[in-house]
C-alpha cells in the first residue's frame, strides 16, 4: 500500500482525518494530529522528524502560508517574507525528493476580509490575515512549483466556489463543509499523482 504524508498548518489539521477516511484501503495516510506545521521552517523540521520515525513515503502533500505571512506584534514584518518563504519551500521540496516521495503543494485558502484570529490548534498564537498577502504568497509559490514541475492542489480556487469561501466565524479557518471539500480534492489529487508513472 502506498504511504502518504500530510503536512501543513491548522487548515491541514481540519481536513487530514477526512483525507485518511477517503483514502482508506488505498493509501496509508500519516500526519501529526497533535502539532501544527506552522511556518515553513517549522514544517521543514517537523517533516524531518516524521521521515525519521516513519521511513520513506510515496507522496508528501504540504501547505504553508498563513503563519509565514503573519505579522505578529511587536514585529512589523512577516515571519517569512516571500524570499525567505520561497527559500524554505525549496528546502522542503528538496528533502521530499531526497526521501524518494512525489511532492504535492497546496495553496493557502482565500480570505473574505482582513482581520485577526487565534490559532485553533493550541499554540496560543494569533494569526493576522489579508487576502492580498495570500494571493502574493500563492503566486510566488505556484511559480516556484511550476518551475520545479510540482503538482499544485489549488485549495484557494476550490474555496472560491462558495460565496463565503467556506469560512467559519473567525473568518480564517473553514467550516466542516469546507474541510470536507478540501479533503475530497486533496484525496483526488494524491491518487492522481500516485497513478502517474
Amino acid at each position: 500500500m502506498k504511504k502518504v504524508l500530510l503536512l501543513g498548518d491548522s487548515i491541514r489539521m481540519g481536513y487530514d482525518d477526512y483525507v485518511k477516511e477517503l483514502l482508506s484501503g488505498k493509501c496509508e495516510v500519516v500526519y501529526d494530529a497533535d502539532d501544527n506545521g506552522r511556518f515553513s521552517a517549522y514544517t521543514l523540521w517537523q517533516m524531518n522528524q516524521l521521515f525519521r520515525h516513519f521511513g520513506p513515503f510515496d507522496a508528501v502533500h504540504w501547505n504553508n502560508g498563513y503563519w509565514d505571512m503573519n505579522i505578529e506584534a511587536p514585529m512589523t514584518d512577516p515571519i517569512h517574507p516571500i524570499p525567505e518563504y520561497l527559500h524554505f519551500q525549496r528546502r522542503i521540496l528538496t528533502e521530499i525528493r531526497k526521501n524518494g516521495a512525489r511532492p504535492i503543494f497546496a495553496t493557502t485558502t482565500p480570505i473574505l476580509a482582513s482581520g485577526i484570529a487565534p490559532d485553533t490548534s493550541g499554540t496560543g498564537a494569533e494569526i493576522r490575515y489579508n487576502d492580498g498577502w495570500v494571493r502574493n504568497y500563492n503566486e510566488a509559490a505556484k511559480a516556484l512549483m511550476a518551475s520545479e514541475n510540482v503538482p499544485v492542489n489549488d485549495l484557494y480556487a476550490l474555496c472560491l466556489e462558495d460565496a463565503h469561501f467556506y469560512k467559519s466565524e473567525d473568518l480564517l479557518h473553514l467550516t466542516e463543509a469546507g474541510y470536507r471539500r478540501c479533503a475530497e480534492q486533496t484525496a483526488a489529487c494524491i491518487l492522481s499523482v500516485l497513478s502517474e508513472n
